[in-house]
């Protein structure tokens, strides 16, 4: 697995598979290298890490997505470790991510370390979980 910053030419992948971020936002996320791009072997996209800012310096996974086919081979762990060792690099020693409390991946990011930090609650939505890890 090989992981990427998006490219413009990564614009309609991103469109048409990522149906969480608005159409207009893509294009700057991409610019901003805020969209990375996971391949397999043979360079196909396999999949897609997405991240923002929180309270604008915070960095954020708003999104991972692994094709169904490719999903438990470890792919998961090693792009969000790649994305820590980035965000390392940029000088960051916090990062955050959420998850819903009705979904399995809240297990997932505590086996990375992540620890619950609190919790946001939309009306007739499940209990949206907000996960923090200090990287150094």
């Amino acid at each position: 697995m090989k992981m990427v910053p998006a490219t413009d030419s990564d614009y309609g992948y991103i469109r048409e598979h990522d149906h969480h971020i608005l159409e207009n936002l893509i294009l700057p996320k991409i610019k901003g290298k805020e969209i990375y791009i996971l391949k397999n072997q043979d360079e196909s996209r396999i999949g897609w890490l997405r991240y923002g800012y929180f309270w604008d310096n915070t960095p954020f996974m708003n999104m991972i997505w692994i094709d169904e086919q490719y999903r438990g081979k470890g792919i998961g762990k090693q792009s969000v470790l790649i994305w820590e060792d980035e965000m390392i690099q940029n000088g960051f020693k916090l990062v955050m991510t959420s998850t819903l409390a009705n979904e399995e991946s809240q297990h997932f990011y505590r086996s990375l370390g992540y620890r619950d930090a609190g919790c946001l609650l939309l009306e007739n939505e499940p209990m949206e979980i907000i996960l923090t890890k200090k990287l150094i």
